[in-house]
């Protein structure tokens, strides 16, 4: 799995876990493993606020873009994340200002 960020001002919260192919995002359990490699599923027909474009399956991987709340002034981690390639399964750990050094 390939997550990209898009990061946006808003005081929402974002949790974020993985199973195999499978994203939960903030409860919401998000099953991708239907996806076909080189297929495009469009973000409206997965109906969640936080997937910004289409998800794609690539050379076996999924690609997803998910929106990256942050509050006011955000840091530079945080306005210019990192891509999350290949993260391992459980809980992920987001760009927010308390990881921040």
């Amino acid at each position: 799995m390939h997550i990209s960020f898009s990061p946006i001002r808003r005081d929402e919260p974002l949790i974020l876990a993985r199973s195999a192919d499978t994203i939960i995002i903030n409860d919401d359990v998000v099953d991708l493993s239907a996806l076909h490699d080189g297929a495009t599923l469009p973000a409206s027909a997965i109906g969640n606020a936080f997937i910004s474009e289409d998800v794609q399956r690539i050379d076996g991987i999924i690609h997803l873009t998910l929106l990256l709340p942050h509050g006011p002034d955000p840091s530079t981690k945080v306005a210019f994340p990192a891509d999350l390639i290949d993260p391992p399964d459980g809980r992920l750990m987001l760009p927010n200002e308390t990881t921040e050094a």
